[in-house]
């Protein structure tokens, strides 16, 4: 087991583990990156068979390295995205060290900095980066007791269709992830009951634009916080297929039976919350109103980009949304699966330190925490909206490691009268 002293660490190997290590190598921080896989492995791991990214590829990567293999407007695919960013990290001569898992951090007693303490060792260090990321925790909700029989199983760790076993599957959760898999689903002759919360749904392209750049030019990525009573809400996005834009109709139309927000289940029957048409309607209502702005942002500016009337013109509502299922006995529905698209929580057990709320969450002001010394990477929403994107994360860690540069000059400063050195890490 080793010992060594080095200026920062970086906890984890990840898209915003890369982009941190960059911009502290931009600041010339002595540091080093762990990772206690492979390098972006949640992308190889984590991710199901099939998934692409949310965004074409001109718009979700760092600055410094194009997809050379891929058309600009295409989507990569998780395998591609990780390869990606070894290929980056190899670009940036990052430190990352694999396989080393960090098991706590504890600020030193008597003396600056932390001890971080890992398979490998222990490193003494001024500056420790929480760079893990918001995908730490799969929640699934205690609805359904595990020995009531029905497979459940998180989006995170769902691969295919042929995984389950055989039958009708409810999938629980709108957003990309959810909607995705709901689709593969039936397309694989499943029958497949899709529950649809709240959400956004903006169009995946527009007037021969693609919604990440209506959302760029009308500043919509920097919006600072989310709206009021819309921080748990998703969007319905998809780059499958060569990216199409989410309609819960057209799904319907495919043979997917919509219900609401799934709210309890007893006996072998599941309730829905009577939801379901007011959240279309939100989302229908999210969407047009994007269309709405994304023209008036085009004759503002005298853009010759093509009218597109047919994309305000929305089908019938499907007889489930109509006359909406609230119940559902899932053995009479030949259910025999749920697959949970219900997101993350983060874990920071490893990090010993007053940087949480009551909640577990990190007390941060982008990416700043309460404690000094620390940082968060990786959030969503940690400094826009946009945050949640490749390319935001690297924007984000440009921002942790300009403060980490400043907060260096002052601890470096041993005044002009002064006899006492300053420890300095990572001689």
């Amino acid at each position: 087991m080793s010992n060594e002293e080095i200026e920062a660490v970086v906890v984890g190997g990840g898209q915003a583990g890369i982009a941190m290590s960059e911009h502290l190598s931009r600041h010339q921080v002595p540091h080093v990156v762990l990772e206690r896989h492979r390098i972006a492995e949640q992308w190889r791991s984590q991710r199901w068979d099939s998934l692409v990214t949310n965004g074409p590829v001109w718009h979700d990567r760092f600055p410094g390295l194009e997809f050379t293999d891929l058309d600009p407007d295409a989507f990569a695919a998780k395998d591609q995205v990780a390869d990606y960013f070894v290929a980056y990290a190899e670009q940036i001569a990052a430190p990352v060290r694999c396989g080393v898992e960090v098991r706590s951090v504890r600020r030193n007693t008597g003396r600056p900095g932390f001890r971080v303490r890992t398979s490998k060792g222990t490193i003494q260090t001024r500056y420790v980066v929480a760079a893990t990321g918001p995908f730490q925790r799969p929640v699934v909700p205690p609805i359904v007791p595990e020995r009531d029989g029905l497979t459940q199983i998180h989006s995170s760790g769902y691969r295919n269709p042929a995984q389950l076993p055989d039958g009708g599957v409810l999938v629980v959760g709108s957003g990309s992830s959810g909607v995705q898999i709901a689709d593969e689903l039936r397309a694989s002759g499943r029958q497949v009951y899709l529950s649809v919360g709240p959400h956004d749904r903006p169009p995946r392209s527009y007037r021969d634009r693609d919604f990440v750049w209506w959302l760029g030019v009308l500043g919509k990525w920097e919006a600072s916080a989310p709206p009021k009573g819309a921080e748990h809400v998703t969007i319905a996005v998809s780059g499958a297929h060569g990216g199409h834009t989410v309609d819960f109709r057209t799904l319907a139309d495919r043979g997917i039976t919509l219900v609401g927000r799934t709210d309890s289940f007893q006996d072998g029957v599941m309730r829905f919350a009577p939801d379901l048409r007011d959240n279309i309607a939100a989302g229908d209502a999210n969407y047009l109103a994007l269309l709405d702005e994304a023209d008036a942002y085009v004759a503002r500016n005298g853009l010759d980009l093509p009218e597109e009337p047919r994309a305000r013109v929305l089908g019938a509502d499907p007889r489930s949304v109509t006359d909406p299922v609230l119940e559902l006995g899932l053995a009479d529905a030949g259910i025999t699966s749920i697959v949970w698209a219900t997101g993350f929580t983060v874990d920071y057990g490893w990090l010993e330190v007053d940087a949480f709320d009551a909640d577990g969450r990190p007390k941060h002001q982008r990416g700043v925490s309460s404690e000094p010394g620390v940082y968060f990477m990786g959030l969503p929403w940690q400094s826009r909206r946009g945050s949640s994107f490749i390319w935001g994360a690297w924007h984000d860690a440009g921002y942790v490691a300009d403060h980490i540069a400043i907060q260096r000059n002052y601890t470096h400063y041993k005044g002009t009268g002064s006899s006492t050195p300053v420890p300095r890490f990572g001689k």
